[in-house]
Parts: structure tokens; sequence; C-alpha cells
């Protein structure tokens, strides 16, 4: 798919450069402005079933197509009436031009200086491509750091379309950590740093008294985000930012720390835009995640990488583990500042040829009849992002500052928040839930009061949406 994109490009006059072999989507992202490419175009299924495919557009700007763009170049597909004239360069056109191992030496140049505590390398790391393409250039960039104990899952350290150790190549999906589990225990390992197949997502998993324990994506993005703003540099026009179907998390620790919080609609396409905003007024993205395991730190790379957040995250758990608390203990310290943060995420999928309509009802009646309590707890304010606005339970109403999209968000007195939203690809309902418990010195108490809490919250959500 590559070659073929490659040469109808060629075909139409247009300059190419061709990354050689295969490529993490990161590397890609990055080489748009490293060559001052005017797009960029990655194929990938990224950690979907092996039957699928995709094709990722970047702009010249290297982050990835907003609105109108992915309209008109729709648009410019349907206009294509044939394929029978369609001039297609010959191979070794010269136009088309394969770009050097240099560039993984810029990239690993432009990322390495996001590391801060050189002298914190005692750590032993299992990592996991998961029969994806990140391994070489994630091996590399953590001997370029200085971590010299990293040992590769074998049974998924080569590229493997067909993913034969996992029913789904996805970090988040119960099971697809398993081999690099039982390599860490084998190892004795203090981390577990697994990438999904073209490398821009990070799982990570740590020891705790109770066993192994995966992060959450909420978990790894507010890590990551405490330890650059404490550790990095400490200019003015630094900003946070995360979705609003993320841990509200981010918010309290982007205050504490005095520095800039953004929020925008799901997808690092429109984190990306908030990098720019940031960078157009005078300041600096630090870290940008969204719950699904995207993670950017800096913005050397204008999308979720899963590689330098890997890199950045080995230096942290190496920290913690030096300062004998380790990351369970960087996560405790975290609730007792902010409260314990519990979240989850569900999908219902309805079956039937009326299931898009199903869900579409669902979320009409939540935006014209919205419940004054639930779970014995007051609604306090619910936000229709289709109609851009918050109403509160006093009568305000504020505008949203997002785009419009299909969600409705409800936050509860207790700080709790409900936020349901359709597949935009299939008949599903996909419902967000968090939870937010005091926590004090009894974390643990803390964090069972909320897993209950979260529990009865999802239970009783379920019910009234009546699916």
């Amino acid at each position: 798919f590559a070659e073929d994109a490659a040469r109808v490009l060629a075909g139409a006059g247009i300059r190419v450069h061709a990354l050689a072999g295969l490529t993490p989507t990161p590397l890609l992202a990055f080489a748009v402005r490293r060559l001052d490419a005017a797009a960029g175009v990655q194929v990938t299924a990224s950690h979907n079933p092996a039957a699928d495919n995709g094709y990722k557009v970047y702009w010249g700007d290297g982050a990835q197509i907003v609105p109108p763009l992915d309209a008109e170049i729709s648009a410019a597909i349907d206009a294509v009436a044939s394929l029978d004239g369609l001039l297609l360069a010959a191979a070794g056109d010269p136009l088309v031009t394969e770009v050097p191992d240099t560039l993984r030496d810029a990239y690993a140049d432009a990322v390495l200086p996001l590391l801060v505590r050189p002298q914190e390398r005692d750590l032993r790391i299992v990592t996991t491509p998961l029969h994806g393409v990140a391994a070489p250039l994630l091996t590399d960039l953590l001997s370029r750091a200085g971590f010299d104990d990293v040992a590769v899952v074998p049974q998924q350290a080569e590229p493997d379309p067909d993913f034969p150790t996992v029913s789904f190549p996805n970090p988040e999906e119960p099971g697809a950590l398993d081999l690099a589990l039982d390599l860490a225990r084998e190892r004795d390992a203090d981390v577990v740093l697994a990438n999904d197949p073209d490398g821009d997502r990070i799982a990570a998993a740590v020891p705790t008294a109770a066993g192994w324990r995966v992060l959450s994506g909420d978990e790894t993005g507010c890590l990551l985000a405490d330890w650059l703003l404490t550790e990095g540099p400490q200019d003015h026009g630094r900003v946070v930012a995360t979705t609003v179907v993320s841990s509200q998390l981010l918010s309290r620790i982007a205050a504490d720390h005095g520095v800039g919080y953004a929020e925008t609609l799901t997808g690092f396409k429109w984190l990306a835009r908030a990098a720019l905003d940031a960078a157009a007024g005078g300041g600096r993205m630090v870290l940008a995640y969204e719950q699904a395991l995207g993670a950017m730190c800096g913005t050397a790379v204008l999308d979720k990488d899963g590689i330098s957040a890997a890199m950045v995250f080995a230096e942290m758990a190496a920290a913690y583990k030096a300062s004998g608390g380790g990351v369970p203990g960087a996560l405790d310290a975290l609730a007792r500042r902010h409260g314990v943060h519990a979240t989850t995420g569900r999908s219902i999928r309805l079956q039937g040829p009326h299931g898009q309509r199903v869900v579409a009802e669902v979320l009409r009646r939540l935006r014209a009849d919205p419940p004054a309590q639930v779970g014995g707890v007051p609604v306090i304010a619910v936000a229709d992002h289709a109609a851009g606005r918050r109403v509160w339970s006093d009568g305000r109403q504020e505008q949203l500052t997002t785009p419009a999209t299909d969600l409705v968000a409800i936050t509860l007195r207790d700080g709790s928040r409900l936020q349901v939203r359709p597949s935009g690809t299939e008949p599903l309902l996909k419902f967000y839930l968090e939870v937010v418990e005091p926590a004090g010195d009894e974390v643990a108490t803390a964090r069972g009061r909320a897993a209950a809490r979260l529990s009865d919250l999802a239970d009783t959500f379920l019910d009234l949406t009546a699916v």
C-alpha cells in the first residue's frame, strides 16, 4: 500500500520521501517536519485485528489532519470516476527517494533531551512490541539513554501481521501483556513497557506487594505529566493537555504546578492542535495524553509517541526506584495530594438492524431529560457537546470551547463524572466513568472505596440509560 501511494504521488509529479522498511508511526510523524514535507502518509492497522488496514494522514505542520481537510480529501476521492487513467510512476522513478537511516538518529537526538536525571539508570526492563515494529527503535533509544538491562519478549519481538500470541494486539486488552509479565517475573524486572504494533501507544506495568499491576492510560499519563513538570525545565508558558473523556486528575496536577491546562475532543489530532496553539501563544506543551494509552512527551513528535514516552517512563521509574517508593509510591503520593481518581470505560454493542437508532435514542433521552441524581448523588451539571453548552443545576449556562461532537457529560456533586457517546463506526454506546475519593494517609482504603463506588455507579448508569 505504501509503495502504491508513492507511485500515485510520483505519477502526479509530487516528490516523495519513502521511509525504508517497517516504520513506527511516531517516526513518520517526526519525519514530516524534519524533511519539510507538505504531508505524510502512514499505512498502518495500528492495534486493530490482523485483517484490518488503515491510512493515516499528517499535514505539513506534523499533526494529523482535522476538518475541513479530511472532508476535502474524502470529496476528492469520491470525485475519481475511474482508475483507468491513473498515472503510476515506474519503479525507480527519481521523484521517489529513500530516506536514509540517519532519520532515526535525528529522532533520537530530538527526544533524548526529554531526559533530566542521567544518574538514574538502575532499572531492569522488559519490553514487547506485540509483534509490531517498535522494538528496534525503542531498544536503540533506551541504549542511547543509558539503560543496558533490557529484554524483549522473544515470542513477540519480530513483526508478524498475524499477531499469533494475542487474540487482539492492543495492550489495553486483557491477556495482551501476559507473556511480558511472565518474563518480568522470571527476570525479577522493575517495569514492563509495551507498545502497540505501530509504536504510538504505551502500556506500563510495575510490581507491587500484591503482584504485577498494569497501569491505566490515565495513571501513566498523569505520572508522566507530574514527573516532567517537577523535574523538567521550569519555564513560563508550560501547558499540559488531555481529552474530555480522560481523568480530571491532570487538571488538578496542572493547578498544583501553576501551569496551563487544555482539554480537547478525543483523539491526538486535537491534542496536537492544542500543542500548536500553545506554541503560537509563546507557550510549550510539556505533555499531552489520552486515556487510551496515548502520550506525547514534548513536541518533537506532534502525535502520540509510545517510544519516547517509554523512554521517559523508564527514567521516571528508575528515579522512583532509587527513592525507595517506586512507581506505586508515586501513584500514592498523587492520590494523597489530589484524591483517588478511579476511572473505567464500558462499551455496549447494540445488535440488530436498529442498533444505531437505539444509540441515538439513548443520547436524545439524556439530552431531553437528564437525571437529577445518579445513585443518590445530585447532578450538578450536564454538558451537551453537540449543542456546545454546559447547564448547571442552578440554571447557569456555559459555552464549551471544543468543536461540536456527539457526547453528553454528567457531573455529580461529589466530583464523579459520567460521559456517553456513540462509536463513530459501529452500533456501540461508549461510557466513561470517573469517581474521585479523598485519600489522606489511607490511600489503600480510599482506593477500595473508589473501586466499589465506581462499580455501583457503572451499574446504576447502565440501568439509567435502559439499553
